[in-house]
This record gives structure tokens, sequence and C-alpha cells, in this order.
């Protein structure tokens, strides 16, 4: 039996994207909901639940794109050029948030100029990872012999920045349902209330990113209203209305932790949605992941190594959670 490396490396990058999206996801979702809370000691207590894992949650981005370096270099050598400039912009937005994170904790005069770097780090980089994702979505073209056939503002279209807003509103409702896991009184209050308007509009994103797709998208309306396809697909938009209407349940019912448990599913389900619209493609629409592998020895061997790495990190970082468990509250000792 051969075993189909291509796939298996498919499926490793896949799921340390997913996990990148998901951790840092709700770290870079709290610094958007940031400006909305100023009380005192509101600001401490939301950096406080992420401050011990926040730099661990980005390993799985580093990860990501040494994988797909490793596995799939042509597709690393397309996809660089083509969006190379929201990737400027979100390092960028990374390293002043993540100096923010550091430093606001003991500046004195300046720590309104750290709370704005903070926020706008984490809008920065959570917008440019959304038209990153649009352009994906969109379809990158390459020439006959493997490379970019575009031009460096291909990236800046009306899709591709609604799918960068749309990002920004899934982290931070993200960030909002950790938030009320991880505070109570009245933060955790105003966190609640918060949450239903981020959900609605999550849904409508969800929606409109949804039918932008496929409208524009005519191979991959093919594959989704295909006959033989749709019984198989259509519990996926079923189940994303069906976990929106869960959180304004849960919500009402005082949940602490349901309302962010179902905006994760919400996030699970988009994600799978994207990965029908364009699979086998790596780099749609048109290279697959077979013609984009490294050489199967490279392939075989950079795979040994992956599969040490990965449940090294996994351990560490459910490690550094459970330590961290529980509520933070105002006046607790903070982790700087």
């Amino acid at each position: 039996m051969t075993i189909d490396l291509p796939v298996i490396w498919a499926v490793v990058i896949a799921f340390g994207v997913f996990l990148y999206v998901t951790l840092d996801g709700f770290d870079l979702g709290i610094g958007l909901v940031f400006p909305l809370f100023n009380g005192p000691g509101d600001r401490e207590v939301m950096l406080n639940t992420v401050a011990p894992v926040w730099d661990g949650n980005e390993t799985w981005m580093v990860l990501g794109g040494a994988c797909l370096y490793a596995a799939f270099p042509i597709a690393y050598s397309v996809l660089l050029p083509a969006t190379y400039l929201p990737i400027i912009a979100m390092l960028c937005g990374l390293i002043f948030r993540g100096v923010a994170f550091e430093i606001r904790a003991k500046a004195r005069r300046t720590q309104h100029l750290w709370d704005l770097a903070f926020v706008l780090g984490s809008g920065v980089a959570a917008f440019a990872q959304g038209v990153v994702l649009g352009t994906l979505l969109d379809g990158i073209p390459i020439t006959r012999t493997g490379q970019y056939a575009g031009g460096p503002f291909d990236w800046f279209s009306p899709f591709k920045l609604f799918t960068g807003l749309g990002l920004m509103v899934t982290y931070a409702t993200l960030g909002c349902g950790w938030l009320m896991i991880k505070t109570d009184g009245d933060l955790h209050r105003r966190m609640r209330r918060l949450m239903g308007p981020l959900a609605l509009l999550l849904g409508l994103t969800v929606a409109i990113v949804s039918l932008w797709t496929v409208l524009g998208q005519p191979a991959v309306a093919a594959r989704w209203f295909n006959a033989s396809n749709l019984l198989y697909f259509l519990p996926v938009p079923v189940l994303v209305f069906a976990c929106l209407l869960g959180i304004f349940v849960t919500l009402r019912r005082g949940s602490h932790h349901l309302p962010f448990l179902l905006t994760l599913a919400i996030l699970f389900l988009g994600y799978t949605g994207f990965i029908i619209s364009i699979f086998p493609n790596i780099v749609p629409p048109s290279l697959d992941i077979w013609a984009a592998s490294s050489p199967h020895s490279s392939q075989l061997f950079t795979l040994v190594g992956a599969l040490i790495i990965i449940p090294i990190i996994l351990t560490y970082s459910s490690v550094a959670y459970w330590v961290f468990r529980g509520k933070v509250k105002a006046g607790d000792e903070g982790y700087h």
C-alpha cells in the first residue's frame, strides 16, 4: 500500500492552521473589543486572561508556515508573492501587539499609547489574515511554470476586504466568548450584553461571504449544489444556523462556557466549508496538493520531525491552559 504523503501533509497543515485560528483568534478578539471597556481594572483583567498563553498560541502559525514550505514549496512560492503586503501588515500588527502586551503593564504616562498599539495591532493582524483567506477563496492566477501571475495589489478587491472585516467580526465574537468564561461580576455581565450583537453580526457575515463566494465562483457553486454532493454538504449551513440559535439560547440561560464553544463550532464549520470549496487544490483554482508537493523523500523526512514536534506543542499548550484555568478577577496578581 502506497502512503499518499501529500494528503497526510494537507491534513497536518489544515490541523495546524485551524488550531492557530482558534487559539490566536480569541486573543486577537480581545484586542478588538478592548476599546469598549475602560472601567477601573477592566483592561488589566482582560489582558491577564490571555497573558500566559498568547505567545504560545502563535506557535501554530510558525508551524503552519514551516510545514507549508517543507511539504508544498511550489504553493509557498505562489502564496507569498500574492499576499506579501497583507502578510507584512499582519506581522507588523503582531509585533506592535506583542510589545504592547509586555510594556503597557509597566508604563504609566504612555499606557494609553500602548493600549492603542494593542488595539491597532490586533485589528491589523486580524484584518490581514482575513484578506489572505479571501485571496485564497477568490483564486490565485499562476503561469504554466507554476509561478504567481498576478500583481502585488490583487488582494485589494471588495470581496477580499470584506473577508478581512468578516474575520475581525469572528475573532471579536470569540474574544467576547472567551472573556465571558474568564471573568465574573460586572465585567462578565457587560460581555454577555455584547455577545448577542456580535453573534448576530457573525451570522450575517457568514451568510454574505458564503453567498458572495458561490455567486463569484462557478466551480465552487457547482461543487456545493451538485445533486450528489448537496446531501453531504447541507449539514454545514444547517449546523451553523443551529449554533447561532444556540448562542442566543445559552446567553439567555446564563451559561458561561457554551456561547464560546458554539462560536468555536461555527468557526470549525466555516473552516470545513472553506476546505470543501477548494480541496484538493492548495492554491485555487488550478494548483492541487500533488502538483505542489516537494519530493517524496523530503516529505517523509520532514513528516518525522512534525510528528515529534506537534505532540510537544500540544502538551505545552495544554499544560499552560490547565495551570492558568479559572476566573480572573480585578486585583489578582498579574502574570507580568
